[in-house]
């Protein structure tokens, strides 16, 4: 049946009309509210990422590009219908005051949210330093209702931090770097060049990258991060429109971009609160046999965000495409599975997240949670010492080989150059998926290895938490 769209016009006008005539409150029933109602329900009925945007908010949109922000450092989208925390900051007001990812808001300042379109959530989240905010939380891990007062602050931005060799104690025989990605913006890329230039210097032999409860950022920079581990001009992520519509956009690594090679294993965590640019990253790398991933699936936002001015200030932001790994896997709505699975109890969560805002705390809340041991980061830990002890076998092996007599290549020809251990054990590593149960690879046989401006759906636009 074509769809002309002819007679569902005919059906709007005449309720349009019907509803200015007979409505009581005629303040309530111009032409423009109802129209821009209209408009919000429609591209809201699409995804929980496109938006009709008065002025006012598409304003606020373009500023949020800048290094600071005000709210309460909290990046929200809609999951299964209902205003979910993708990423508290741990040094933002909502963090601090006990809020943690993928808690689901049900009241701002006893305003039921259910009651609320995203816009509307989103000017209530946002306001002047100092403003307090209430909210109300329900947690799915124990289904329990919480209540959380804060204050909205400037909150400075951030990149890349915690860079350092992991405890010995953990990490030994080996040196294994650490680094956790908040987000992407501009200097992301080469913030974590200049770490893992410095980790390299203190003898790193494997590094582990933490993304977790990344909402995503610039998409650009995300790019820019996978190509200090891959080769200069590697595809590591298509977008692709509509279908039919042949519009495919290839993004690869760029040699201008790259510092230097950088070949020892690789283990990237993640969570369920990993999302956009930080879910490109870790499925781009697992595709091509860089990584093992580790932790939980990502929250699976996987989808292009387009603006769109629409005249008088307003604007409409709207999914446009779709991202693609590059064994053509679609992140949107699937997420990006770890290789190996390794999942957090509610305590842990927690503890997790005191943990990471251990500076913010005072010597004694510090004290107590200096002990917190991360079983994800163990399980990571315990597979790059896999990956390493395959290295070593591996170089053993070769070297009777080398200093065997070989035959002379043929006049003119030049021999294959042959793979380097750190490649082959990720190759190997890569061979096959961890169990259904996530064990982590043993040491003497080395197996494997799913937004937003904050407070605004997830988006692959410059990121603006609140």
């Amino acid at each position: 049946m074509e769809d002309t769209g002819f007679k569902e016009m005919e059906l709007f006008t005449e309720v349009l009309e019907t509803i200015r005539q007979g409505y009581v409150d005629s303040d309530k029933a111009t032409y423009e509210k109802l129209i821009n109602s209209a408009l919000e329900g429609m591209l809201a009925s699409l995804d929980p990422h496109s938006q009709f945007m008065q002025p006012k908010v598409f304003d606020q949109l373009k500023r949020h590009t800048d290094s600071t922000y005000e709210g309460i450092g909290v990046t929200i989208s809609t999951k299964n219908e209902v205003l979910t925390i993708v990423t508290a900051r741990e040094d933002g007001p909502a963090a601090r005051s006990g809020v943690l990812p993928g808690d689901q808001i049900l009241k701002i300042n006893d305003q039921l949210t259910e009651d609320l379109g995203m816009e509307e959530a989103v000017n209530m989240l946002r306001g002047k330093p100092g403003e307090s905010l209430k909210l109300t939380v329900r947690r799915p891990a124990t289904q329990k209702l919480h209540e959380f007062e804060m204050k909205r602050e400037v909150i400075k931005q951030s990149s890349v931090e915690d860079v350092r060799i992991l405890d010995q104690r953990l990490t030994a025989p080996y040196r294994m770097g650490y680094a956790r990605i908040l987000q992407f913006s501009e200097p992301t890329a080469e913030e974590l060049a200049d770490a893992l230039d410095k980790l390299e210097q203190e003898g790193m032999d494997a590094f582990v990258l933490d993304m977790r409860n990344n909402p995503g950022g610039l998409l650009g920079s995300a790019i820019d991060v996978c190509g200090e581990f891959v080769k200069a001009g590697t595809v590591v992520l298509t977008t692709e429109g509509k279908p039919g519509s042949g519009e495919i956009k290839v993004y690869r690594t760029s040699a201008e971009k790259k510092r230097r090679d950088r070949d020892y294993p690789l283990a990237i965590l993640v969570n369920h609160s990993s999302a956009s640019g930080a879910e490109v990253v870790s499925g781009a790398l697992q595709d091509l046999k860089r990584c093992i991933v580790v932790g939980e699936t990502t929250f699976g936002k996987g989808s292009v965000q387009s603006i769109i001015p629409i005249g008088e200030g307003k604007a409409i932001r709207m999914t446009t495409a779709k991202y693609y790994t590059p064994s053509h896997r679609t992140i949107h709505e699937n997420g990006v599975i770890p290789n190996i699975v390794a999942t957090l109890t509610p305590t842990q969560e927690q503890q997790l997240a005191e943990w990471f805002s251990r500076d913010t705390l005072s010597p004694e809340e510090r004290q107590r949670v200096e002990n917190f041991i991360d079983p994800q980061l163990v399980r990571a830990v315990d597979a790059m010492k896999g990956a390493l002890v395959y290295a070593k076998t591996l170089a053993k092996d070769e070297a009777p080989a080398a200093s065997a007599p070989t035959t002379a290549p043929a006049a003119g020809s030049k021999p294959a150059p042959e793979a380097k251990p750190a490649e082959k054990a990720r190759e190997k590593l890569s061979e096959k998926p961890a169990d259904d149960q996530g064990e982590a690879p043993k040491p003497a046989v080395p197996q494997p290895d799913k937004p937003t401006t904050p407070e605004n759906p997830a988006a692959p636009a410059p990121t603006s938490p609140e």
